[in-house]
């Protein structure tokens, strides 16, 4: 394999297609869902997975704010119809844990709401995995100096007008809120089957990379991922409740 060049290095591109052709001959489904802090940089990781992958077997989903019907109906159910079928690779850009987050911050939902949900994903994750759906997720986490800079960048150049939202101005001011919105996500939904993965993301080309090389030593067949690197666990770590006080994850 080349040296590395890209953001995500040639050679772990290289992998991640070898990943998909591999995947489309055994039917299996994935899925990665991406949260994380505002400006955190879900697009950009988007952009460095899926760079050189098939867009008819790569669905990126990003679902709008529910509308009066989807309001009465589970919370989970609107997700379901966009989970993957044979040799298809689904990436939640924000997923089902905007209840846990974004909802719980700005009262979009009730407590009520928030404690069922906490209480239904395990299980439904659970169920997925039974199904063999494999699943990773990623929580990308940056400093509160870095949010800043990027949201003053996205709120003045033109390029990043279309990734603007309502909620970015109360970003920083709520911070404390969202920090603990977050604590209670990730204590209470990772598990052993389905755990959080933490990237610290201040530096976006060393969070694509370690995210790329987490995704081929997870999702890869053996060939493939034996070759991969284990990411920098200065990086990327596996979410434990220490990592709350430690330094690992901004408070």
């Amino acid at each position: 394999m080349g040296k590395e060049k890209s953001d995500g290095g040639d050679d772990l591109q290289l992998g991640l297609v070898q990943m998909q052709l591999a995947h489309a001959k055994t039917g299996e489904r994935t899925i990665i869902v991406l949260e994380g802090r505002d400006a955190a940089g879900k697009d950009g990781t988007i952009k460095a997975l899926t760079e050189h992958l098939s867009v008819r077997s790569t669905r990126v989903v990003a679902l709008p704010k529910p509308n009066d019907r989807e309001k009465t109906q589970w919370y989970l159910q609107r997700y379901v119809a966009h989970l993957p079928a044979a040799g298809e690779l689904v990436i939640f850009n924000r997923s089902w844990y905007n209840r846990a987050g974004v909802e719980v911050v700005n009262g979009f939902s009730t407590p009520a709401e928030q404690a069922q949900f906490l209480k239904d994903v395990p299980r439904f994750e659970a169920m997925l995995i039974e199904s063999g759906i494999r699943i990773v997720k990623v929580w990308l986490d940056i400093t509160k100096a870095e949010q800043k800079k990027r949201l003053d960048d996205r709120a003045t150049d033109p390029l990043e007008a279309l990734k603007r939202s309502p909620l970015d101005p109360v970003a920083q001011d709520k911070w404390d809120d969202y920090t603990k919105a977050r604590d209670t996500m990730l204590t209470e939904t990772s598990t052993d089957t389905a755990p959080w993965i933490c990237v610290r993301a201040d530096h976006k080309k060393r969070a694509h990379k370690a995210v790329i090389r987490h995704v081929l030593r997870t999702l890869a067949p053996e060939e493939v991922a034996k070759t991969v690197p284990a990411p920098d666990n200065e990086v990327l770590f596996v979410f434990e409740k220490k990592a709350l006080k430690d330094g690992r994850l901004e408070g």
